[in-house]
């Protein structure tokens, strides 16, 4: 061959668009291409994009494999480039072409560095003698990424390569990853839900500021939540009487309970009423007065959590209320969902009262920006400065929680200016 290397520029049509979303099962496939055609693998590094779409590259001894994906057309673009003699590229196609699903593909082969147009120069590299013995060639490191991101953020999140969990509910894709920095990761949809990692630093704040603030729950409802560690921190209160959860998905609380374990620890507890239903419904169909702590666990306002965002829900859990009740929702990113954030809190105030909701902020590394918020709205004279410190104090203490204590449940709400003024510009 009179060229350094091949190099084929391929296109693989009508393609499953679920393979073409799988960044597992893509670098797989990639990995063992390069494989079969007798290609030494150094390392791989892939991506998977929120909502869809993968790019990764797999690194030969004989040069690499390169690979985009367009789910939505069933589409795929790739590079195979090998270097000498040794490596077929024409195998790795012919490989992929299967594991893709595609129906045909079109490809030209180009040959890179002609060497009758190139002059060869001998040349040696000196390199200080350390003394140790010569390290041999590493066995192959694989980088596979999850990665959530919308037109300007994205966060990315290294993980083994094995899914350990993915099925397509009537409402969305449940599917859990095992990430290296954060463990076990929950998404649905292609969305961070919680990790092993961190989930702690939402369920506590979600959770014991209102049960504190309030200080006599007996009945508390929860709608979503599914992963279980509302309900874990919930149940830590001996003196509630009954916690009643709505999930729509039972496919989220499966696959917690299958590799979330800790975080979906109290679904079997005595005082857990688990209803697998549409909350909505639910909260439509609930006698007036009958909770005196709602909790709206829900993911973001799109798919099966979109209808958990209107003034009319929201009218409806007032209603569901005891006279003293408290409402606490995730309320999104004050940074990055800010037109959301602004809405929902001018929903709100129309509801409970300029003067009765109450923004407070939580550290969460995995979701959007780190900052996320959660609102306090009160139907009473219910304030959440005002609790008893020194019975959180101990609480925190003998239940070993990791984020919450009486601190932490002043300190959330010295709001930010940027975010004050937000919350100010409908007021």
């Amino acid at each position: 061959m009179d060229a350094l290397g091949r190099h084929i520029l391929v296109e693989f049509y009508n393609c499953s668009p679920e393979l073409m979303n799988d960044v597992v099962h893509i670098e797989n496939s990639m990995v063992a291409a390069a494989e079969t055609a007798g290609a030494t693998v150094i390392n791989s590094t892939f991506h998977h994009f929120s909502p869809y779409g993968v790019s990764g590259v797999v690194v030969i001894q004989e040069s690499h494999l390169a690979i985009h994906t367009w789910p939505e057309f069933g589409y795929a673009a790739v590079d195979l480039f090998t270097c000498g003699d040794s490596v077929d590229p024409w195998v790795s196609y012919n490989y992929l072409i299967e594991a893709f699903k595609a129906s045909h593909g079109s490809s030209m082969e180009c040959l890179r560095g002609q060497q009758s147009l190139l002059k060869r120069t001998d040349f040696t590299v000196e390199a200080r003698d350390s003394g140790q013995p010569v390290a041999s060639i590493p066995r192959i490191t694989r980088d596979v990424w999850f990665t959530e991101r919308d037109e300007n953020i994205a966060l990315s999140l290294k993980h083994s390569g094995t899914q350990l969990y993915k099925k397509q509910s009537p409402y969305q894709k449940v599917e859990v990853f095992e990430t290296l920095a954060y463990g076990n990761m929950l998404t649905l949809d292609g969305m961070v839900m919680c990790t092993q990692k961190d989930e702690y630093v939402y369920h506590e704040m979600i959770t014991h500021v209102p049960v504190f603030s309030h200080g006599n729950v007996k009945r508390a409802l929860v709608i979503g939540g599914g992963d279980g560690g509302t309900v874990r921190e919930l149940l830590r209160h001996d003196s509630i009487q009954e916690v009643v959860l709505v999930e729509i998905d039972e496919l989220v609380i499966e696959a917690c309970k299958l590799h979330l374990p800790e975080t979906a620890s109290a679904f079997g507890h005595p005082r857990l009423n688990l209803l697998v239903e549409d909350g909505i419904k639910y909260i439509q169909d609930c006698p007036d007065g009958a909770f005196d702590l709602i909790i709206v666990d829900s993911a973001d306002p799109v798919g099966p959590g979109e209808g958990l965002f209107t003034a009319e829900f929201y009218s409806q859990v007032y209603r569901c209320l005891t006279a003293e009740g408290v409402m606490i929702t995730q309320s999104e990113s004050p940074r990055f969902n800010t037109d959301v954030f602004v809405e929902i809190y001018d929903t709100y105030k129309g509801i409970f009262g300029q003067d009765n909701v109450h923004c407070y902020l939580a550290a969460i590394p995995t979701y959007p920006t780190g900052t996320w918020s959660f609102s306090f709205s009160s139907k009473g004279n219910v304030h959440p400065k005002r609790f008893n410190q020194e019975v959180a104090a101990a609480f925190s203490r003998e239940q070993g929680l990791r984020y919450y204590n009486e601190d932490i449940h002043v300190a959330a709400f010295a709001l930010p200016n940027f975010v004050k003024d937000l919350l100010s510009s409908k007021a």
